[in-house]
């Protein structure tokens, strides 16, 4: 089976021919040409060819748009996620692999050199090593030596979410910022089980039956406790509870400044290590030892932004609080990596929904310059990447992310979103289940993922994440009831769960908060056509999203499975074609100011 699969059209052959050589003068294995032998299936051969490829390579001319089997390759491809597009003579895209970078080459002139080419030749090794990542992994997970820590380690804890006992609902991201930290730091002991953050966050609020507790998660141990922070001064308390005899292992108060909080958590930590007589190895006391910033402050600043992006996510008003907080924070720390990549997420959302503001890619890189391993870092650029048009190197970023954390929510949300946006239905549902599970008060991923089930088909499959959307939803909402975002989340909810009465009330709602909000609108959209059926309803509202659309909400919008229904209406065809005239005249103005100035 070859590396590159190269879709074109057979009165293109001459053309093809050179870029073949090219492909094959960096040592990879072509599939172009093949000499089919008389009876043999050839569906069935390019079924496997395409399925075995690291890469697709579709050449776009005027013919090849018009074969169904160069646009059913493509499709195929776009679907996996391997697409590497090409164009001569300004091919016009079939629609539904438009949001796809696509380089030019009408001025190559067979010069493998060429800057066109070289675009090309990058962004199919990417691909190909992005392949050759995933394959390996796959391979790692179903060797016997995978198998996690779980699996023999002696004892297993959960860490409860520490209580708020502040008195003030807003130091809440402080305790939840600290049972975080617990989880991570005990995460990192080998001879120690941890349950999940997302699973020990599921009995927040409540008054938890230790033995409940136990009994559901199969645990050994709890660790529970709470904090209080007032004027400078942090106390906690916390007890280790062994789960056969309801007895504390280990009890400790820390009371000091709040500057402390680091070796509080530290020592937390090792007094679990030392009461249950387990071995920390030193690799593992320096690793729970390191921080992203020494400043607890910064630190601080850091929680505050984190919560506002879990709950808030492609909110104007947050994205702003978010970019100062770590603005703040980076200044306190300047090489705080955690935060530079926060920052840059802040910034992304804002350019997607308009705002005149840099897109982040600045933010990004300094994180990575500071930790070239931060896998939220590169989730993030990939982001920006696909904001530029840049798939490739997004999925590549996306790919990097996952590889060097698997349980991170922000690598799982990232790659779910661009196979979603690539119609790679089946694997946005398993990445978006994975960051469903990684975060509790995630509402925006449960959301996608009723779209992405829907797209798939799915009902059962839908109506259990709208179920998960709503309850979510209903609990922000419950601390926050003027969220126009969250009211809108919930609003989709109900529309895939047929509530539509309910839906259209919440609907009403949210707008008479937020009008102006893009991004609601958008969902609203969304929710109207795909759930409630009312295409008049929805056009009105498409209409409105693209008189004020941006290049990458714009594209994200052409594929949208959501709205893919509505693609053959004139109506929203001739939308669609005067928000893309209207950008590209706004494009030419920018470059013809920048030429003056």
């Amino acid at each position: 089976m070859a590396d590159v699969f190269v879709s074109y059209a057979r009165a293109d052959k001459a053309r093809v021919a050179p870029l073949v050589a090219a492909l094959e003068a960096k040592g990879w294995s072509v599939w172009w040409d093949p000499e089919i032998t008389p009876g043999q299936e050839f569906d069935d051969q390019i079924d496997a060819e395409i399925s075995a490829a690291k890469a697709v390579l579709v050449v776009w001319t005027p013919v090849s748009v018009a074969s169904r089997w160069v646009r059913g390759e493509a499709r195929e491809a776009a679907e996996r996620g391997i697409l590497v597009p090409v164009r001569f003579e300004q091919a016009k895209l079939p629609m539904d692999v438009r949001a796809i970078h696509t380089t030019d080459l009408d001025d190559w002139r067979e010069d493998s050199s060429h800057p066109a080419v070289q675009e090309c030749l990058r962004a199919l090794t990417a691909m190909i090593a992005r392949t050759d990542a995933v394959k390996a992994l796959k391979e790692a997970a179903d060797t016997p030596a995978s198998k996690s820590k779980n699996d023999s380690a002696r004892f297993s804890v959960c860490v409860l979410p520490f209580n708020n006992m502040s008195g003030d609902p807003e130091q809440e991201y402080f305790s939840d910022g600290i049972t975080e930290d617990i989880i991570t730091d005990l995460s990192k002991v080998s001879a120690l089980a941890v349950t999940s953050s997302n699973t020990a966050f599921r009995y927040k609020g409540q008054h938890a039956d230790i033995s409940k507790v136990v009994r559901e998660l199969k645990v050994t141990h709890v660790l529970e406790g709470s904090v209080r922070k007032a004027g400078g001064r942090v106390r906690i308390n916390a007890q280790l509870i062994d789960g056969a005899s309801d007895n504390h292992v280990w009890a400790e108060r820390y009371d000091r400044d709040a500057s402390d909080i680091f070796a509080i958590q530290d020592e937390i930590s090792q007094a679990i290590v030392k009461a249950l007589k387990l071995r920390l190895l030193p690799e593992e006391k320096k690793a729970i030892e390191r921080r992203g910033t020494n400043s607890a402050d910064a630190h601080d600043l850091y929680l505050m932004a984190r919560q506002l992006y879990i709950t808030n996510q492609e909110d104007e008003h947050a994205s702003k609080a978010i970019v100062r907080t770590c603005a703040r924070a980076t200044d306190i720390d300047p090489r705080y990596a955690q935060a530079w990549a926060l920052m840059a997420s802040g910034y992304r959302s804002l350019r997607e929904l308009g705002m005149e503001t840099d897109d982040g890619m600045a933010a990004a890189d300094k994180a990575l310059a500071l930790d070239p391993n931060l896998a939220e870092a590169h989730a993030v650029k990939g982001c920006i990447l696909q904001m530029r048009g840049d798939m490739q190197g997004a999925v590549a970023e996306a790919g990097i992310a996952l590889k060097l954390d698997p349980e991170s929510y922000e690598a799982n949300r990232t790659a779910a979103r661009l196979n979603y946006i690539q119609h790679r239905f089946e694997d946005a549902v398993r990445l978006y289940e994975k960051a469903v599970a990684l975060m509790e008060t995630d509402v925006n991923s449960a959301m996608m993922l009723v779209s992405t089930y829907r797209a798939l088909g799915d009902t059962a499959g839908m109506r259990r994440a709208a179920e998960v959307a709503l309850r979510r939803a209903d609990a922000f909402l419950a601390h926050d009831q003027s969220n126009a975002g969250v009211i809108a989340y919930s609003a989709n909810a109900l529309g895939a769960l047929g509530e539509a009465e309910r839906a259209k009330a919440r609907m009403n709602r949210a707008l008479l908060i937020d009008p102006d909000n893009w991004n609601m609108r958008y969902n609203f959209a969304c929710a109207i056509f795909a759930y409630l059926n009312d295409k008049e309803a929805t056009l009105e509202m498409v209409k409105t999203l693209l008189e004020k659309a941006t290049q990458p909400s714009l594209e994200y919008l052409k594929a949208d499975p959501d709205l893919e229904l509505l693609h053959d209406d004139p109506r929203y065809q001739a939308m669609v074609a005067s928000a893309e005239a209207r950008l590209s005249a706004t494009k030419g103005e920018t470059a013809q100011t920048g030429e003056k100035t």
